[in-house]
C-alpha cells in the first residue's frame, strides 16, 4: 500500500484589523486577537500579516503578565526579531513593534480567550477610527 501524501499544514493567519491610513493620529495602530498567549506560536504570522509599508520588524515588546515565558529573540522569516517583556501595567493590553527607520507601531491586544463576539466588536471600533 502506497502512502499518501497531507498537505503542509500552514500556520493560521493572524487575526489583525488596522486603523485606515492617514487616520487622525491614534494610540494605537490596530487590534490583534491571538489565539494563544504563546509568543513563539503568535509572533510570525503577525509579523506576516503586516503591511510592506511597515517596514521589517526587529523588535516587539509585549507586557510580562499576559504572555508566556520566550526567548530573549526568535527568528522570523529570514531575520531575528527581539522579544522584550515588560512588566508595565498601563502597556498591559498593547504590543509594540519597532522597525528601523519606520519608528514603533502599537497594537491593542484582544486577549485570546475573549468571546469572538466582543473580540470583533473591539477590533472593529480599532479598525473603523479614520478622520
Amino acid at each position: 500500500m502506497a502512502a499518501v501524501a497531507q498537505p503542509p499544514s500552514y500556520p493560521p493567519l493572524a487575526r489583525l484589523r488596522l486603523a485606515p491610513l492617514g487616520a487622525v493620529a491614534l494610540r494605537v495602530d490596530g487590534a490583534w486577537w491571538p489565539r494563544s498567549r504563546s509568543l513563539l506560536t503568535e509572533i510570525p504570522p503577525l509579523i506576516g500579516a503586516l503591511p510592506e509599508e511597515w517596514g521589517k520588524i526587529v523588535g516587539v515588546t509585549v507586557n510580562a503578565q499576559m504572555w508566556a515565558d520566550a526567548p530573549g529573540r526568535i527568528l522570523v522569516g529570514h531575520h531575528v526579531v527581539r522579544l522584550r517583556r515588560e512588566s508595565v501595567r498601563r502597556r498591559r493590553y498593547t504590543v509594540c513593534l519597532l522597525a528601523p527607520d519606520q519608528g514603533r507601531r502599537d497594537l491593542l491586544v484582544v486577549p485570546p480567550e475573549l468571546a469572538a463576539a466582543d473580540a470583533e466588536y473591539l477590533m472593529s471600533a480599532v479598525a473603523s477610527y479614520g478622520p
